[in-house]
């Protein structure tokens, strides 16, 4: 089983699954399991995050796949998540308002 690898879907943000096998230059599809957005949530578009998913490679841009030295040794034991993207609010609570765009769109 590969951990954490990424796959980027045609039109959609990237997801976090569990591929149950490495992909083959022969497949025509891609079984994974655990699918998650890169924050760790569950995609908008699944049900239950531990169903397994089947994507045909018509679907898919591309897919990463760590190496076992960046995943944490052999059997990829390395974090269970992808960290999010730098400069990126975790919750959109945390946002600043910037008070003078507000100021401008009252008086539009």
């Amino acid at each position: 089983m590969i951990r954490n690898a990424i796959i980027h879907l045609l039109s959609e943000q990237p997801v976090v699954a569990d591929l149950l096998d490495e992909p083959k230059p022969t497949d025509a599809l891609v079984v994974c399991t655990n699918l998650r957005t890169l924050d760790g949530r569950r995609p908008v578009f699944i049900d239950d995050g531990a169903s397994t998913f089947v994507f045909p490679y018509l679907h898919i841009r591309f897919i990463e796949i760590r190496s076992e030295e960046a995943a944490g040794g052999p059997g990829g034991g390395g974090a269970t998540t992808v960290p999010a993207p730098p400069g990126r609010a975790d919750d959109e609570g945390d946002l600043e308002i910037d008070e003078d765009f507000l100021r401008r769109i009252r008086e539009a």
